[in-house]
């Protein structure tokens, strides 16, 4: 395993061609059967995708924009969004391969993407989203110097694109970073 971490190297800036292969990891990582692999999945609380490729494709072109992706032989095998907003930075779809999580990768990239946004765009505070009942996911973040902000929204997504809420009371919690 740690052969395979030290021949990933950096993660690469995501370009137009990678939107496709980027939305196949997306939702294998968060929505459907093969999430199920992995500890992210969010299939029990909402169906539907998670993403789709002419949203990345988007993203992607956006000035202010960058997804980094850790490569493996076969494609993209984690990715993570990050979009420079208001002064910080937002984080977003940290993904990585159900097959390939419990190996240190979520982690890595976290650090990659806060080393891009300190290094890249001088920036000194990230900010994200959680679906606030992913009680493990917070916890993990919270491991890594992230805090709960207090700020809640709803869930109001009913998009088979993008989310189909499966329990009620969905909301998004907002978690916050500040760099040294």
């Amino acid at each position: 395993m740690q052969d395979q971490r030290r021949a990933l190297g950096v993660p690469r800036p995501a370009t137009a061609a990678d939107a496709a292969p980027l939305c196949a990891l997306i939702n294998s990582a968060y929505r459907g059967e093969s999430s199920r692999q992995g500890w992210t999945t969010e299939t029990d609380l909402v169906g539907g995708g998670r993403t789709d490729e002419t949203t990345l494709a988007e993203m992607i072109a956006t000035e202010g924009n960058v997804f980094l992706v850790f490569d493996s032989d076969t494609g993209p095998i984690a990715s993570v969004f990050l979009q420079r907003e208001d002064g910080r930075a937002y984080l977003g779809l940290l993904s990585v391969s159900p097959t390939r999580q419990a190996e240190g990768l979520g982690k890595r990239l976290l650090a990659e993407a806060e080393r891009w946004v300190t290094r890249e765009w001088k920036l000194t505070r990230i900010i994200m989203s959680v679906i606030r009942q992913r009680h493990e996911l917070i916890a993990w973040y919270e491991r890594r110097g992230y805090h709960l902000t207090g700020e809640t929204w709803p869930f109001d997504i009913n998009d088979e694109r993008f989310g189909l809420p499966k329990v009620e009371g969905l909301e998004f919690a907002a978690l916050e970073k500040v760099l040294a």
